[in-house]
């Protein structure tokens, strides 16, 4: 029978040391940025209703979603997501405060992801709404908020943006049922060609065109040009007009060079109506920041009110920083110090004056000052004070 107190679940692991130290660097280094910005942080339960998440509109897939029941026997879900236990928190407790509200969050969210899918189950994200306001501006600003979060990640980043209205609208024109049009998703999601061509086989319509070509419209300036003879309504040159100012406005920002337009950008979250962007750093394949404009997701809960926001996956970026260091990010200790039998409490005073001088101390628990000097050397420690009767201190220097 196997043994599972000595494993974690799938999914799941235990993190050390360095990475711990990475994580926090992050989680940090984004605080700084957003509460610079006037945002204000709030903290979610990790226990939520399964209602929250499957509610009038079906956001989450149950299967992605880990259950349980409470003591009254109701369906409960650990959160799988962020941005909306803060829609339910703005439609109540802080229904009262006058928009727009700027909140941040820093917490665990937890996803069943396929199996040898490289996603873990539980992670951290950091993620900020923009819950009011005009619409342009919150864009602007959670966009620019985007690049600045991953320029803290690393300098060498790409954020790419798309127009979810329109993959909806030519999906919607082509009248396919759900199944359909959720294979369809997935496909221009993987730039899957050959499959997307194969799926719309027989269709021969302008909405079918501009299916076919959305994956391939990835790149910069050029790609608004070579969509434009798609857009084959007001509605979709509207679109793509308003994506093309904030592409124009990003750019005036400084951050030429970095921004892609990928007007196949489509994410499975159904509540995102306007603009969708993504971040991804080098050395790491998966996107590191997702988020988007949802006007219509507050409205679920009672509270109508246009929202934009995005997610930093924490772990994530903490792995493109360990790669990019190339020493130890645990700080070494100065000092073990290590008490003579019966001046325990002598060498804990020792250790706080030690440490007022901003040095980082080691207390022994060893019996003996070998044992003591054997831990040192095999820790790096250089060197090791031992503390006598009467607060008598020998500093001794340790070598390998």
């Amino acid at each position: 029978m196997k043994r599972y107190d000595l494993l974690t679940p799938e999914g799941t692991r235990d993190q050390l040391f360095d990475e711990c130290i990475a994580k926090r660097t992050i989680q940090e280094k984004l605080r700084k940025i957003f509460t610079a910005y006037g945002y204000s942080e709030v903290i979610t339960p990790g226990l939520e209703f399964y209602e929250v998440f499957n509610g009038k509109v079906h956001y989450f897939p149950s299967e992605t979603m880990y259950k349980l029941v409470d003591g009254k026997n109701r369906l409960m879900v650990l959160r799988p997501d962020n941005t909306m236990p803060i829609a339910r928190l703005a439609a109540t407790r802080l229904r009262a405060e006058k928009l727009p509200l700027k909140l941040y969050c820093n917490q665990s969210i937890f996803m069943v992801n396929p199996k040898n899918s490289g996603r873990d189950d539980e992670f951290t994200q950091v993620d900020i709404e923009i819950l009011g306001g005009e619409s342009k501006a919150a864009d602007y600003e959670a966009l620019s908020l985007a690049a600045q979060s991953l320029f803290a990640v690393d300098e060498d980043f790409r954020l790419e943006i798309g127009e979810s209205g329109i993959f909806r609208t030519v999906v919607d024109d082509l009248n396919l049922s759900e199944e359909k049009a959720e294979l369809i998703h997935t496909l221009i999601e993987n730039k899957n060609y050959p499959a997307l061509n194969e799926a719309l086989e027989g269709i021969s319509c302008s909405a079918a065109d501009a299916v076919k070509a959305l994956p391939s419209l990835f790149g910069e300036s050029e790609v608004f040009e070579a969509a434009e003879k798609y857009m084959y309504s007001k509605e979709l040159r509207t679109k793509l007009n308003t994506l093309r100012e904030t592409y124009d406005a990003l750019c005036s920002m400084g951050y030429s060079g970095k921004i892609k337009v990928d007007l196949g950008l489509a994410h499975k979250k159904d509540y995102y109506t306007g603009i969708l962007f993504r971040g991804y750093v080098e050395g790491y394949g998966l996107p590191v920041l997702s988020g988007g404009r949802y006007d219509t997701l507050l409205g679920d809960f009672g509270r109508n009110s246009t929202a934009v926001g995005f997610a930093v996956n924490v772990e994530a970026a903490a792995k493109v920083l360990l790669k990019s260091v190339h020493e130890p990010l645990t700080k070494p200790v100065d000092v073990l110090v290590f008490s003579m039998s019966g001046c325990e409490t002598l060498g804990l005073a020792h250790c706080a004056e030690l440490i007022g001088e901003g040095l980082t101390v080691f207390n022994s628990l060893s019996a003996t000052e070998e044992e003591a000097g054997e831990y040192a050397k095999q820790h790096g420690i250089r060197r090791m004070d031992v503390v006598g009767a009467n607060s008598a201190v020998t500093v001794k220097e340790v070598w390998p």
